[in-house]
């Protein structure tokens, strides 16, 4: 399948050691008073103007569940507050593209999706669902984000898409309690990873919690060993299928991946335990438990912070973060987003396009943590922590310098489907990681398949 618009994204790599020195920077500053934003924030004066939409009932869809729910709901309920329409979210299920299909062949689309993949972006665009963003939506574009973004968002040079939330994916957070309880310091490299998780595994604490039940984080796992290991030509190369995946590059990257799954008492619950485990559980078993969570570590971008707010722990105090750690010359930052599309031609969809455009919106899901905007106007003060604040200025300074997510930029059908793809065969692998060549071939067929090469 032929890729539009440009490949997904990694962070710079300047913007990763600008990330890396701010993230560990905060982490030892607490959650006093100066990580609090202004009051209102951004909120006292809106920034971005609105029609008047009373009566109009909007629906918009999206994959988010729980807190991000929750989240987004607030902004919504802002957008309803200034334009007089009522907003339903209509929860959406993997794939978001089988999901709108279905919707649309019974004749009820969504006025708005929330889309977590280019791939399916470029589906929607290809079966004619989309609408192309209206002229309000693209000043908001031109004035708040950079020329990547847009590009992201645009498919054969038509715009279509929004940015509204991006990730940070390469994190790593950490107990602090735990890491203190067995002297183990964050580790820069993945050697010094492996020997952090011995020692944390020796000392009674499995070193990782991993979500294995969600096929999505695994394959974010393989992104950053695969980005750092084999660099950027070969990831983008990856990401577009002109090299196989069984090629020695890949084989490189899951047998060092597998130095790390293959370790039985490296994983909370072993492999099977990990595999039964939800990427929301993933979290907040390893910031509970007291001096005994049930791992030390748990992998994931910025947007773990929502999970950790499920717990009692604090960010910046209990739960700490580093940079993924360098298994070649560079350490990786994968990035990834969800854009917002309209799928009806109406007003009330081009005028939410506009206030997710803006930093209004933004600025109201960036209060309540886990939440990183593309938007450059948005007001580092709107982010709840030093930590959400390093996050954020690092991708804003990251310009157009920048990937995404590889299996984002695949079709859905390999990349995004539960149970099938490069999820699926992740899933076998973390069951059983001495099958490298087995899981390639794997992953090669389910490719080639899904891109049609």
């Amino acid at each position: 399948m032929r890729r539009h618009g440009t490949s997904r994204t990694t962070l710079s790599w300047a913007a990763l050691a600008a990330a890396g020195a701010l993230t560990l920077g905060a982490c030892g500053g607490g959650d006093g008073g100066k990580d609090q934003p202004a009051p209102g924030g951004a909120l006292q004066t809106p920034g971005v103007a609105l029609p008047q939409l009373n009566g109009e009932k909007l629906e918009v869809a999206a994959v988010w569940t729980g807190p991000e729910q929750e989240n987004f709901g607030k902004v919504l309920k802002e957008f309803e507050k200034r334009t007089g329409a009522s907003v339903t979210f209509v929860p959406a299920q993997d794939p978001i593209v089988t999901f709108l299909g279905s919707k649309i062949a019974g004749g009820a689309p969504p006025d708005v999706a929330l889309l977590p993949q280019v791939g399916a972006l470029v589906s929607a665009v290809q079966n004619k669902w989309a609408q192309p963003v209206g002229p309000e939506a693209q000043a908001q574009l031109d004035k708040n984000y950079s020329a990547g973004w847009k590009t992201l968002g645009a498919v054969g040079g038509t715009q279509y898409g929004v940015y509204y939330k991006a990730a940070n994916k390469s994190l790593i957070w950490y107990n602090a309690k735990a890491f203190e309880a067995a002297g183990v310091q964050p580790p820069s490299t993945w050697k010094e990873l492996l020997t952090a998780a011995d020692t944390l595994s020796a000392s009674g604490t499995p070193a990782v919690s991993v979500a294995g039940a969600d096929g999505w984080t695994l394959t974010d796992w393989f992104e950053n060993v695969y980005l750092s290991q084999a660099g950027p030509e070969k990831y983008d190369q990856l990401a577009k299928h002109q090299i196989k995946w069984t090629d020695d590059s890949v084989k490189q990257a899951l047998t060092t991946l597998a130095e790390l799954f293959g370790r039985k008492d490296f994983l909370a619950g072993g492999p099977s335990g990990a595999l039964s485990t939800e990427f929301p559980k993933s979290v907040t078993q390893t910031f509970t438990g007291g001096d005994r969570p049930a791992a030390a570590m748990v992998y994931e971008g910025d947007f773990v912070a929502v999970n950790i707010a499920q717990t009692e722990a604090k960010v910046g105090t209990d739960a700490l973060v580093f940079p993924f750690p360098a298994v070649g010359a560079k350490a990786p930052v994968v990035s990834g987003g969800d854009v917002a599309v309209a799928l009806k031609p109406s007003k009330g969809a081009q005028a939410l396009l506009t206030f997710l455009a803006s930093a209004d919106a933004a600025a109201i899901q960036a209060r309540e943590g886990g939440f990183i905007s593309p938007n450059k106007a948005v007001d580092l003060a709107a982010y709840p922590n030093d930590i959400q604040r390093g996050i954020a200025k690092a991708l804003i300074a990251a310009g157009d310098d920048f990937r995404f997510d590889m299996s984002d930029q695949a079709p859905a059908a390999f990349g995004g489907t539960p149970g099938a793809g490069e999820w699926k065969a992740l899933q076998d692998f973390l069951a059983n990681p001495s099958d490298v060549a087995g899981t390639q071939a794997k992953l090669e067929a389910d490719a080639a398949k899904a891109y049609g090469n």
